[in-house]
């Protein structure tokens, strides 16, 4: 229907034609702008983006300017798996309700909103209230480049749409509710000039200074946050070289597919993920083995976990294992999911 009296007639006549609301190019894929074989070098961090898109997870990537954070985390979208119908339906709905498009989106989206960006452009609301970047990043990425200059309230106002999937925007005359079931795909500076972890470079900052970066980023919130990530930069003479080795983003998605597959079958929900296990569902579907257990037991403690990041690592070794295809977390998963815990 391309005009209201369609519509009208539709209505009128109390029979709806036969309308496809998905078109046919649902079922390609469009070429994306970065594939991770153009990436050199970079093992862990891709290893990890593998893990969080397989799982649905939150990244943060830590390290000096240049390093390829932005290039890896724009890369992300070419491992996704493609959106179901009722995934199209849901993303279009809302960029519908927001006035941005009225045409069908197929791709899953990828929204980048500045840090000067106020809370409501990246919550919701206003007077008329409207959906925000991470509704507008529902069933997509949300990515926060240099997320410590983000205003400390509009990253603390995440906390709440990170745990339940969805945001409530509250005024005098209305309440309104939008789904934001997002990945956050976030980027620091290890420190205010940014060079701490370079070895080529000499860091500028003070202690206090170092410190008082750190401390942008609140506890509750570093805890919501599945993985960190160190990403270390590329020696100059490795820029230009032939990338050899480096797997295709088309190769990644096939392992995230069937990661995903595995999650679809353990859940019996197509929209669920190992990321949204409620702790019932970890006690009863996780399969730890009781050497993995214990081993990862008396690390919490070590390293003072508290109940959400013990819990946060289960879900990411659950992950690690389905991209192995082992029924059971063994040990080996649980201290590769430990190394992405924030120390």
């Amino acid at each position: 229907c391309s005009r209201l009296e369609d519509v009208v007639e539709i209505l009128k006549n109390g029979q709806a034609p036969s309308i496809k609301l998905i078109p046919d190019k649902t079922s390609q894929r469009s070429s994306f702008s970065v594939d991770y074989a153009e990436v050199q070098g970079q093992a862990q961090a891709k290893r990890a983006l593998e893990i969080a898109a397989a799982g649905h997870h939150n990244v943060l990537l830590n390290g000096s300017p240049g390093a390829g954070k932005t290039m890896m985390a724009r890369a992300l979208l070419s491992i996704l798996p493609p959106p179901s119908e009722e995934d199209i339906i849901e993303i279009t709905k809302i960029h519908s309700l927001s006035g941005e498009t009225t045409e069908v989106i197929t791709e899953r989206p990828f929204r980048s909103p500045h840090h000067t960006s106020s809370s409501v452009a990246l919550i919701g609301g206003g007077k008329i209230p409207r959906p925000g970047e991470i509704s507008l990043s529902h069933k997509g990425v949300l990515f926060l480049d240099e997320i410590p200059e983000f205003p400390r309230v509009t990253l603390e106002a995440l906390r709440q749409p990170l745990e339940d999937k969805v945001v409530n925007i509250s005024r005098a005359n209305q309440n309104s509710s939008y789904p934001a079931d997002f990945m956050l795909i976030a980027t620091q500076n290890p420190c205010p000039c940014g060079y701490a972890l370079d070895e080529d470079r000499e860091c500028t900052c003070s202690h206090l200074q170092t410190l008082a970066y750190s401390k942008r980023l609140s506890g509750p919130l570093l805890d919501r946050i599945d993985m960190i990530v160190t990403v270390q930069k590329i020696k100059h003479n490795l820029l230009l070289k032939e990338a050899t080795g480096s797997e295709k983003s088309s190769d990644i998605r096939e392992r995230v597919i069937k990661a995903r597959k595995a999650q679809h079958e353990r859940f019996k929900d197509a929209s669920m993920s190992n990321s949204r296990m409620t702790n019932a569902q970890i006690k009863s579907l996780a399969k730890l083995d009781p050497e993995a257990k214990s081993f990862l037991d008396s690390s919490a403690k070590k390293l003072q976990l508290s109940a959400r990041g013990y819990m946060k690592t289960i879900k990411v070794a659950r992950t690690i294992a389905d991209l192995a295809d082992s029924e059971n977390i063994k040990i080996e998963y649980i201290v590769e999911a430990l190394q992405y815990r924030h120390k």
